[in-house]
């Protein structure tokens, strides 16, 4: 299905961009995952982890753009595997609706991938947490499990241009269940934004290191 493809897909370009761009992967702290129902919130760089986190789950589910399930084949592997489509211009009704639907999913055993900042960040960009995982977190009560890395220096996006180095993907210490949205939301940003930091300035002393350089910043970092 689906997610066999995507899974095989991710480790292909990786073993792909090792052979030509020297750029390797490092999993860390896969031993605090937690079995059953979960909610993975992951810092989102690049285009690269969408696929990647697939291989730790077994019944994996994404939010994402209604329009992808339109597309021939790829949109009915994408409805098959039971992804939550989203329709971006029905405003707020839409966010209660698709919380509802995903707080199911996940408490009928699934593991909800998610990007908390919506879509892609460069590197260095501030950091801009959106409403939707909070929400699903508390209406789902199950725990939450933050992720960091640092995938932008290596595979940035918007660009076909790729790097070497090693990327790294840090699966954090889970928050547990049942905490108000007013102190869920910090702690899950303080996570993974600290830890990704790290993250990055160790990959870009690699990278000054193997190339003599690192990847760009972000533009609203430059100064």
């Amino acid at each position: 299905g689906i997610v066999w493809i995507a899974t095989n897909w991710g480790k292909t370009s990786i073993w792909w961009m090792r052979i030509i761009c020297n750029t390797r992967v490092e999993y860390r702290g896969l031993d605090k995952i937690p079995k059953g129902p979960l909610i993975v919130a992951s810092k989102h760089q690049s285009a690269w982890e969408t696929f990647a986190l697939l291989q730790f789950f077994d019944q994996p589910l994404y939010i994402l753009k209604r329009e992808l399930t339109w597309l021939p084949l790829f949109g009915w592997y994408l409805l098959k595997a039971g992804m939550i489509g989203v329709n971006r211009s029905a405003g707020g009704r839409t966010l209660i609706d698709i919380t509802k639907r995903a707080a199911e999913e996940i408490r009928r055993g699934r593991q909800l991938l998610i990007f908390p900042e919506g879509t892609r960040r460069a590197v260095g960009a501030p950091p801009d947490y959106k409403n939707g995982v909070s929400l699903i977190y508390g209406e789902a009560g199950v725990p939450c499990i933050p992720v960091a890395l640092n995938s932008g220096l290596f595979w940035p996006r918007r660009t076909f241009l790729r790097y070497p180095g090693t990327i790294v993907i840090e699966f954090l210490d889970p928050i547990p269940a049942g905490l108000k949205r007013q102190e869920f939301t910090p702690r899950l940003q303080a996570a993974i934004e600290e830890a990704t930091d790290r993250l990055v300035k160790a990959g870009r002393e690699e990278q000054v290191r193997l190339i003599g350089f690192s990847a760009p910043v972000a533009a609203s970092v430059r100064s």
